[in-house]
């Protein structure tokens, strides 16, 4: 028996694994994983008394116990556990990426499948090297399908989780800028998100794709199994209705037509709720299920709410923002709009040297759609500002006290930022 496998037979003993010495479950695999200001190596021990039953340690020093065990690479331990795991499992997965909407998408796909299949997916924000096998590692025996969301910030990093995830069927959600500083440009973006593309490609897997996408059209010409999702000319053909605030869905199935109504707020989810109807479609999911879910999916985390009180209509969506989802934000706001709006906006964090421009372009689209109440947060948006004459603020802390003496009383406001940026403060403000 190799050492993974004798690890594999007490995690299936066990069935929970912790990474935090400080969140310890009776029976658990603890892995003493290291970043740049801790070494988990150092906790073992602790983890043993707090009740895990075995823990799993790279530096021989910190093996004083019969239950610990020394790996060479305890990440890599983790990696290589989780994709033992899945194999075994071997039940059909779906991995998920995308510059946005890559969340919204997976929870919708989740809500979907559910309505026939028991499906395990990736919980919050669980999508890196660490998140991916944490997700597979919540898969059991009764998981009939898993959906894996994957998130990268660095070229490579798609490659790596499809080779831990095995995926057998992808979506790219879209391909925009983001974390333009650690991709290097628009160009490693593409490339890196086509990672998906390439690894299921390799594997005669299915990819499910936005038809209307000219970029994943391009990508995506040569591989073997494509399904489309579109206006016109594909395997599902839909298109978006306003319903302000919300946006729903005409979608054409074999059996008839269907209006997919949703909570989602912003036309931009029209291609997420499309995406989800065209994968519960093609496995077989009745697509009055599909209405069902897509109509009892409520968004939450600050992504697309709806939020109403003391006379204002709220729209949050500060999880996260790049020049491409804050562009569509702003965009789909202004054409809602039927009152007074408001925005506050926060600074699109991972930038690099694109940062200066992507604000200034930012900051000239809010121009061009004509808003005078405008708020902006952080040290780009405020150097950008020099151009223009908004309201601007280094810290939240200081629009927050900025707000509390001159109160926003009616209107419609839409709050987008980086997550970094912390805008949901200026919530407990409005409210």
């Amino acid at each position: 028996m190799t050492q993974l496998e004798k690890i594999y037979q007490i995690f299936l003993e066990s069935g929970k694994i912790s990474t935090d010495s400080r969140k310890i479950e009776d029976g658990c695999l603890f892995f003493a994983l290291k970043g740049e200001n801790f070494n988990g190596n150092k906790y073992a021990s602790e983890a043993l008394k707090k009740g895990a039953f075995c823990a799993i340690v790279d530096e021989a020093a910190f093996v004083t116990a019969e239950n610990i065990i020394l790996v060479d690479d305890v990440l890599k331990c983790l990696q290589d556990l989780a994709h033992h795991h899945r194999k075994k499992l071997g039940l059909p997965i779906l991995g998920i990426t995308g510059t946005n909407g890559k969340t919204t998408t997976k929870e919708l796909i989740a809500a979907v499948l559910s309505k026939k299949f028991k499906v395990a997916f990736t919980q919050g924000n669980l999508n890196n090297h660490i998140g991916v096998p944490l997700t597979l590692l919540s898969m059991d025996k009764s998981t009939e399908f898993g959906v894996v969301e994957m998130g990268a910030n660095h070229p490579g990093e798609i490659k790596l989780l499809c080779e831990i995830a095995d995926p057998d069927f992808g979506i790219i959600t879209n391909i925009g800028k983001a974390h333009l500083e650690g991709f290097g440009s628009f160009e490693g973006v593409i490339k890196t998100k086509g990672e998906l593309y390439d690894f299921l490609a390799a594997k005669k897997g299915v990819v499910f794709y936005n038809g209307d996408n000219t970029i994943l059209e391009e990508i995506g010409a040569k591989l073997p199994q494509r399904i489309a999702y579109g206006k016109s000319g594909a395997d599902l053909n839909g298109e978006p209705i306003q319903s302000p605030p919300f946006i729903h869905v005409k979608a054409n199935f074999a059996k008839g037509v269907l209006y997919l109504n949703s909570r989602l707020i912003g036309d931009f989810n029209y291609e997420n709720i499309l995406a989800a109807a065209c994968i519960g479609n093609y496995f077989g999911v009745d697509p009055l299920k599909i209405q069902e879910a897509i109509k009892n999916y409520e968004p939450k985390n600050n992504r697309s709410q709806l939020i109403q009180k003391n006379g204002l209509k709220i729209i949050m969506d500060a999880y996260n923002a790049n020049p491409t989802s804050m562009k569509a934000s702003i965009s789909s706001f202004a054409a809602g709009l039927n009152d007074k709006g408001y925005l506050i906006l926060g600074d699109m964090l991972e930038m690099g040297k694109y940062a200066e421009e992507e604000h200034l372009q930012t900051l000239k689209l809010i121009q061009e759609k004509g808003f005078k109440n405008v708020y902006l947060v952080g040290k780009e948006f405020l150097k950008a500002n020099t151009a223009y004459s908004f309201m601007a603020f280094y810290h939240v802390d200081e629009l927050c006290a900025y707000l509390e003496k001159n109160p926003i009383k009616n209107g419609n406001i839409l709050i987008k930022g980086s997550r970094g940026i912390q805008l949901e403060k200026v919530l407990e403000i409005l409210s």
